[in-house]
């Protein structure tokens, strides 16, 4: 018998009417002979009084957090109640069901609160459970320490706890639910004529999540990518296929799915800032205490383009009051620029293929958008432009590239 770790985002949790829908897909494959985990979201978006920030706003105003363990202990419980809530549903349908936290689930973390990463996975509860022919529904994006203390995961926890499970019960494959109906050529939100692309390699998954793209977590791919595992993304509210990324189900040894197309998505990142720093006179730039400085208030900094006398990069807008403060603090002579966005084209296709750069750079001027900034890797190259040129620049781009075809 195989088995299929199945993840459910917030938004299919968020309605009864979506968790029958999620029960219903998780009794079919049940029905199909598959042993099944399940790994749970907490449900809905704020306003949702159980989402993670219906939990915060709880507490929104006493004081700022002082006690980051005791916030881990607060954001875990909405993934809690997922778990039970669905595993209560299950058994209403006649589906054996047991739910387990994190740390029940046997995931260890760091103790890196609020942020904290996986370090190992004991599976022997969860296969027990399964021995007893029960689905098991974990609750995502949460842990324990070695000493017992609750930790959560960051941004897309879910999809590493899914990805983790999947690892280490050697599962066919993970099957990633969302409210879309897989990984798309761009935000359909932005590109009208965007579509669903049916394969994808891990490497150009992960580069379209760093990107901006939130179907699914970097972090989670990677984790598959190590272990060889399939990841399917798909809609719980259609029955489209959605998504195969990585590997082939069913055909052992078969890993990666190149692209035939050079860009096979085009990914956005809004509310940026840009930073321009100059040094005084003839003297250097002291860019390790530049970076240092930032990096030590928490500021995570992209598109760096560094010489030995100045400096351009983008953080996020939020940040720039902090990051102003830190180089006011060295002495600097900078600028911050706000209302910036990033646009990139993604896709495994560009390695060693010139003119790619040359066409984004014609689609742009062409569109009338100006290109502030720059960066490439083998996989990605990705522009600056100013936020009200954003969905101007991925249209242009998309069309370039022929994404709709």
């Amino acid at each position: 018998m195989g088995l299929v770790v199945q993840k459910f985002g917030g938004t299919s949790l968020a309605t009864l009417e979506g968790r029958e829908r999620v029960a219903d897909i998780v009794c079919r494959t049940v029905a199909q002979g598959y042993d099944v985990v399940v790994v749970v979201s907490a449900i809905g978006r704020y306003p949702d009084a159980y989402s993670t920030d219906g939990l915060l706003k709880l507490v929104e105003g006493y004081a700022e957090w002082q006690d980051l363990r005791e916030k881990d202990l607060l954001m875990s419980c909405g993934e809690v109640i997922s778990a039970v809530v669905m595993a209560h549903l299950l058994r209403s349908k006649g589906c054996k069901a047991a739910a387990l936290t994190g740390g029940q689930a046997g995931v260890t973390t760091t103790r890196d609160h609020c942020d904290a990463h996986i370090t190992r996975v004991d599976t022997d509860r969860i296969r027990r459970h399964l021995m007893r022919q029960e689905i098991v529904v974990v609750a995502g994006f949460q842990g324990v320490t070695e000493d017992g203390e609750v930790t959560t995961l960051g941004r897309g926890g879910s999809d590493t706890t899914a990805a983790a499970l999947g690892v280490a019960l050697k599962a066919d494959r993970i099957e990633v639910y969302t409210d879309v109906n897989g990984i798309m050529t761009a935000d359909p939100r932005l590109v009208k004529s965007a579509t669903t692309v049916s394969c994808l390699s891990y490497r150009e998954v992960c580069e379209m999540a760093e990107m901006g793209a939130r179907v699914i977590h970097p972090r989670a791919v990677e984790i598959a990518m190590e272990g060889g595992l399939p990841i399917v993304i798909r809609s719980t509210f259609s029955d489209d296929e959605g998504t195969q990324v990585g590997a082939v189900p069913g055909t052992p040894g078969v890993v990666e799915i190149g692209s035939d197309r050079v860009v096979t998505s085009i990914a956005h990142i809004a509310n940026l800032a840009q930073v321009r720093v100059v040094a005084e006179g003839d003297k250097p730039l002291p860019a390790r205490e530049l970076f240092r400085s930032l990096a030590n208030v928490g500021v995570s900094v992209d598109l760096i383009n560094l010489s030995p006398h100045d400096a351009s990069f983008t953080i996020r807008s939020a940040e720039a009051e902090k990051a102003s403060a830190a180089l006011r603090d060295l002495g600097l002579n900078f600028v911050v620029e706000d209302g910036f966005a990033k646009v990139s084209a993604v896709g495994a296709g560009m390695r060693g293929v010139p003119g790619v750069m040359a066409a984004i750079v014609e689609a742009l001027t062409d569109a009338g958008i100006r290109i502030y900034q720059t960066a490439d890797s083998h996989t990605s190259i990705s522009c600056l432009v100013r936020m009200e040129d954003m969905e101007a620049a991925a249209v242009a781009l998309h069309d370039r590239f022929r994404l709709s075809k």
